[in-house]
This record gives structure tokens, sequence and C-alpha cells, in this order.
């Protein structure tokens, strides 16, 4: 059956981005394995040049354009594609217009403009974007670039796959991030065409998975995967994706928090939401290693928003009972707050920050409300700091940080 896109458009692509796109290393996870009961590897593409697979498509599509870019590029992007598309169209010395979804990452939009493009914001949602991009292309002549439904495109990102290839000589699973279905399609066309017993699974967030067929309510999607979070499948990677990937699960919002946390501890690596759905998979049960050979996740990217960092390591602390939050009513007086505060730090509780709270609360004349989180080191820590400060006479509320 012929397709648009085959291992001879791969290798094709492979020879354009050669010495522009980094072949990205392939490492083994022994705490991850260790969780899992497997032979898990790491294809970390979050170290890949703009942060993300997208530099290997879009250059890739950029060259198939001839003469013809000259006059220019535009795309819709929700940040990885456009910087990578901003980073081709500035290597091969061509204009560049990206339009983001309305409050877009700011890294991504300022890597975009860093890189010579021109970035408007339009639109709640990717689909908007993209709309407002290929009429913004009619209108001024230029190509528009899809973020995935393209052969060029597709083809470009299937590079992925023939370095896994290259580099896994027992290669069983692939496990790689579903959003549009480029990076899937193309991965699992190069693999699965050279070895064609290896399984390959497809990774959606499950508040936006429609490969799964789950509906997606309009507007923007709040997810932690705001690169993955495309709410159709592509005219091309649509059938694709059906007819090269064998197995599609989701993850939910909590699963992708903690995949975060896991990389940024246990592996040192810095992974956005929708390049750690695949590490997500397996620590939450959706995916169960190959019981032989090597279980590969791609790591799609590491362009993360870091203001969702601390909220990710708070709720980790939290998780883990390294945090102690609580309330207590004590008296309004000088040195009451002091002698609360020393009950904890007697029992090795390290104070982060304290409150006062006098509004909002039924208290009496002379008493105040207070609110303080402290770090500690176990759950079995704080329940003896909670008792401790009870028997001394203090009433106290334990509640999240």
């Amino acid at each position: 059956m012929t397709t648009p896109v085959d291992i001879e458009s791969i290798r094709t692509a492979r020879d354009v981005i050669t010495g522009v796109a980094k072949h990205t290393p392939a490492v083994s996870s022994l705490t991850l394995s260790e969780n899992v009961s497997g032979n898990i590897v790491l294809k970390a593409e979050s170290l890949q040049r703009t942060g993300s697979f997208k530099i290997r498509g879009a250059m890739n599509k950029v060259f198939s354009l001839g003469n013809a870019a000259t006059r220019g590029v535009t795309t819709g992007s929700a940040g990885n594609h456009g910087q990578a598309l901003a980073f081709a169209a500035k290597h091969f010395g061509v204009p560049c217009e990206i339009i983001v979804p309305v409050g877009a990452p700011i890294t991504k939009i300022e890597a975009c403009r860093a890189f010579g493009a021109s970035v408007i914001e339009h639109g709640a949602a990717l689909k908007e974007a993209v709309a407002f991009s290929k009429s913004r292309a009619a209108e001024h002549g230029t190509t528009f670039c899809s973020p995935f439904d393209d052969p060029a495109v597709i083809a470009g990102q299937g590079t992925l796959g023939l370095e896994l290839v290259d580099d896994l000589d027992e290669l069983a699973m692939l496990v790689v991030p579903l959003g549009g279905g480029g990076l899937a399609a193309g991965t699992a066309i190069a693999v699965k065409t050279l070895l064609p017993n290896v399984r390959v699974i497809g990774v959606q967030a499950a508040v936006c998975a429609p490969y799964c067929g789950a509906q997606v309510p309009d507007g923007p999607v709040l997810t932690l995967a705001d690169g993955i979070a495309v709410k159709y499948p592509g005219k091309i990677t649509g059938p694709l994706v059906e007819m090269w990937v064998d197995e599609i699960v989701t993850v939910d919002e909590n699963a992708i928090a903690d995949a975060m946390v896991f990389l940024m501890g246990a592996s040192k690596l810095y992974v956005e939401g929708a390049g750690a759905v695949g590490v997500a998979a397996l620590l939450s049960g959706a995916v169960t290693p190959s019981q032989h050979g090597v279980t590969c996740l791609v790591l799609s990217g590491g362009n993360v928003d870091l203001g969702v960092v601390p909220g990710l390591i708070r709720r980790h602390e939290n998780d883990a009972g390294r945090r102690l939050a609580i309330s207590a009513r004590i008296d309004d007086r000088p040195g009451a707050l002091a002698k609360l505060l020393a009950v904890f730090a007697e029992g090795g509780a390290d104070l982060i920050e304290v409150h006062h709270v006098r509004e909002g609360l039924d208290l009496q004349v002379r008493e105040t409300g207070i609110h303080a989180t402290f770090e500690v080191r176990s759950k079995e820590q704080s329940k003896r700091l909670v008792a401790v400060a009870r028997a001394a006479g203090y009433e106290l509320e334990v509640g999240s940080s």
C-alpha cells in the first residue's frame, strides 16, 4: 500500500538534518527499570536543539520548499513547532511568522523571537491559531507549515526512529507521545519497517485524547502536556497512526506531574509534560514494559514552563510527606507564636512560612489564628510533632500546604 511517508523519504530527511539536528542520546534508566521491572531506555529529545524533536520535521519541511521558501513560512503552534520552524527559517535565511494560542508559555514565545521570527498570539486553542496562520499565509503569499500534518514534517520526525534502530540492538517496545501524530507516525514507520516485531505505543493526555475517541471540549485545554493537546487527528497522520501504532493509552494530570518530578530527581532530566507522558504511562501502570529486550521511552521535549515547577515540587513534597501544614488558635500576646513554633523546631521541623489569620474566624478577644508550613522528613515525623503540640495544649488542624 502506497503511503505519503516511507522509509526512503525518512532516510532522505536524515541527510537533510544531519549536522543541524542532534543525534540525541538513548540512556538507560536504572531507577525506572527497577521501578517497573523492565529494561528501560530514555531517548532524550529534551536535549535536542530548540528543546524538542520538532527541529527534525521543521528543517526537512523548509528544505523541501526550495525557492518557494524565500517568500517566507508561517505556522500555528503551541510552542515547540514554532521554535523549530523559527530556527529552520533562520538557518535557511527566510522570513518566519508564528501564530500561538493566547496564553502560550512565554518561554516558547521568547525562544521563537530569539530566532528572528515574528510572533502573534491569536485564539484560545491551537485550532484557532492554525486557522489564523493559514489565512495569514494566503494573504501574504507565504507557505503554511503544519505542525504535524505534512509528509515532509512526518518524514523529518521519523529520523528519530532511524537513530533508535542504529543505537538499540534489542529494541522491543517504543513508547512515544501522541499529539497531532507526526512524531508517533514517523517514528513508527521508521522503526517497524526495519524491525517489524517492535511494539509501538502512543500516549495521550487524558484531557485531550482524540485518537482514543474522547470528546474534547471547546476552548482551551488545561494540561501539563500542552505540547500534545491537539484536538483532532490529522488528515495525513490519522490514517498513518492507525496503520503503524499498535496501541494508544492515556495518562491523567497527576501521573504527568509525577513523571516530570521523577525525571528531574532520578534522571536529572528537565522534561516538559508532553515529553514525560511515556514515563507517566509506565509509572501509572497504563503501559507494561516488554519482558524481553529494551523498552524505549521518547522524551520528546524539554521546554518546561518555569512557572509550573514550584507547584510540581510542592505537590511532590506534600505527597511524600515532607511538608506539614497546620492551623491553630493561639493567644494574641508577645511570645505566644514563638512558643508554638519552638515545639516544632525542637522536634526537627524547619519552618517554611507562617501567617497570622485574624479575619474570617470566630476568634475570642486576645486570640489570633495562625497558619504555618514546615519542612519535615516523613509523614511519621509529622504525626509525632502534631501529637506533641496537642499534648502541650494546642488545638491544631492539619491541612495541605
